[in-house]
């Protein structure tokens, strides 16, 4: 019997928020929100991104992105520098006290929902939706899905 795309759809909610909720759950017990730590996660590499490329990580709209950022720099986690690139634009990086948070978190984050995704075939699954992902995001971006449904931005 073939699987209804509702169904599909609603098992990917619910692996979704049952996991982002499990996940905030570890990030309570450092003050951390799950955006802040998607903003944290992708400045960890040390490259410094633009606020474009950091909305769309973080799943955040501009403003809300915006107002992220200013308590990250608050809190001392990040700062904004101008691309030595391009003037206008603002790249973000992890302050050396960032990257500390940033390790402490994600050694929490590794041990305690790593386990649970060996118990699922994590590699398998990381595999399927990366395609699944990437199939949705090139009909989008190609124009081809049928209900015109874009990127969130």
């Amino acid at each position: 019997m073939a699987t209804r795309p509702q169904d599909l759809l609603q098992l990917l909610t619910r692996a979704e928020r049952l996991s982002t909720r499990r996940l905030q759950q570890v990030l309570d017990e450092s003050g951390c929100s799950v955006e802040a730590w998607r903003v944290l996660a992708l400045l960890a590499d040390g490259q410094g991104h633009n606020m474009t490329a950091i909305a769309d990580c973080a799943f955040l709209p501009p403003p809300s992105l915006t107002k992220l950022m200013d308590h990250l720099v608050d809190q001392n986690w990040v700062y904004r520098r101008t691309d030595p690139f391009d003037r206008r634009r603002i790249l973000a990086q992890l302050t050396p006290r960032g990257l500390q948070f940033w390790q402490q978190i994600d050694r929490r984050v590794r041990a305690e929902l790593l386990p649970l995704l060996d118990q699922v075939d994590g590699e398998q699954l990381r595999a399927l939706l990366e395609r699944l992902a990437e199939t949705l995001d090139s009909e989008v971006t190609t124009g081809r899905a049928a209900t015109g449904v874009g990127r969130a931005r």
